[in-house]
């Protein structure tokens, strides 16, 4: 490596440090609120999937909301597919979902089917146990190590209008204690970003395919709620920000709005960052070695809510209220009046430096030295005249000076 690309290495990584400091400190510099039209699209697309893949896949119910029948047995050496042939062969319908879930001694095999009559139920409870001999906790083979229950479609759909109204009433409270607290504006914007989160989390969970369970319902709403504290954060020092900003013309409602979201971005990282790190030990711990169905469902829904939760709080809740801002009058004649000013500075600055060559020019004239005519090279030389010496009289008159002897 040269000189050179070591000098250049050195600057980049010193600019990188420069920028962190900066964005740690809250004077990072970036312009979100000014290129919000491109998170708009980037939100705007990521809808457009999140709604298609909703209405053209559909969502994969779990047994509370759909209705169903559901057989748990100890696996023992029994394999999903094996499971999977013994319970069809016994009620001639397929299940839904065969899985062991847990490890070590607390593993157990679910089979999940639509609802099944109660004879359909005892002949797939013989069958399993006369083809894989489970046994109890205590190490006895009985049939009891079998279980079943079933839910009806109608407690399904009880525990979807519970759902339903739970984010109905969720949305009221937030949208009256933001209008309260901050202003009608801000709380539009903070339900459009809530609306936003849940949207493209359901869409995830319909484009994969994942189970929707009341811990999935239970998980969005805890992530909406962390997003919402995020984006309650950002409107308060946005607040702060933009006390009293129509008696100052230095700076835009949009770069007041957008100095708010930089001195708290730092802030919502290191949330997010903190929060997602005991998630994704329940993620490791209790799914991937205990097998908690139930928690997968909860940690997974909180792990796609948490990142997209600060998406929307950073890149879109405030600048939607700047946009909302923009269509009001008072705020669009405060940003005029800035232009302006700057306006009016940039004309006098650009005078003050137009005045300034001409002075500097004027005095480099002034002061330059004469040029010698080309043509004249001849040189006069003066030699000057000897000074007369001084005569002095006798004193017989004038005349030269006799010298006698013993004259004195």
């Amino acid at each position: 490596m040269t000189t050179k690309q070591v000098t250049q290495t050195r600057e980049s990584i010193a600019e990188k440090k420069s920028f962190f400091r900066r964005l740690y400190t809250g004077v990072g510099g970036i312009d979100i609120v000014g290129k919000r039209k491109q998170w708009y699209q980037i939100a705007a697309g990521v809808i457009i999937v999140a709604l298609a893949a909703m209405l053209i896949r559909g969502f994969s119910l779990g047994i509370d909301f759909e209705g169903g029948t559901k057989i748990t047995m100890p696996p023992a050496e029994v394999t999903t597919s094996q499971a999977e042939d013994v319970f069809k062969d016994a009620t001639g319908k397929t299940p839904e979902l065969v899985q062991i879930i847990g490890s070590g001694d607390g593993r157990i095999l679910e089979i999940t089917s639509e609802r099944l009559t109660q004879e359909e139920i005892n002949n797939a409870r013989v069958a399993l146990n006369n083809a894989f001999k489970p046994v109890d906790a205590q190490g006895t083979q009985t049939p009891d190590a079998i279980g079943d229950s079933t839910v009806s479609e109608s407690w399904g759909e009880s525990i979807t209008n519970r759902m339903l109204l739970a984010a109905v009433v969720f949305l009221a409270l937030v949208f009256a204690y933001i209008a309260v607290r901050f202003e009608r504006d801000m709380a539009i914007s903070a339900i459009f970003s809530l609306l936003i989160d849940g949207i493209v989390i359901m869409g995830i969970y319909a484009l994969i395919g994942l189970d929707v369970t009341p811990a999935t319902i239970i998980g969005l709403l805890t992530v909406l709620s962390f997003s919402l504290y995020d984006t309650v954060v950002v409107f308060d020092k946005v607040d702060e920000n933009t006390a009293g900003y129509r008696q100052s013309t230095r700076k835009t409602y949009g770069e007041l709005v957008n100095l708010a979201v930089n001195e708290t971005i730092m802030r919502s990282i290191n949330t997010t960052v903190s929060t997602l790190l005991p998630i994704a030990a329940l993620m490791i711990i209790a799914v991937g070695l205990l097998g908690v169905g139930t928690l997968k469902d909860l940690a997974l829904v909180q792990l796609i809510g948490i990142v997209q939760g600060t998406f929307s709080s950073i890149f879109l809740a405030a600048p939607f209220v700047v946009s909302l801002k923009a269509k009001q009058r008072k705020y669009r004649e405060h940003d005029e009046a800035v232009a302006r000013v700057r306006a009016a500075v940039a004309d006098d600055r650009a005078d003050g430096e137009q005045a300034v060559a001409e002075s500097v020019e004027t005095s480099t004239t002034d002061t330059a030295t004469p040029a010698v005519p080309q043509g004249d090279t001849k040189r006069v030389v003066t030699t000057p005249e000897p000074p007369a010496k001084p005569s002095r009289n006798s004193s017989a008159g004038e005349g030269p000076l006799t010298w006698r002897p013993g004259n004195r």
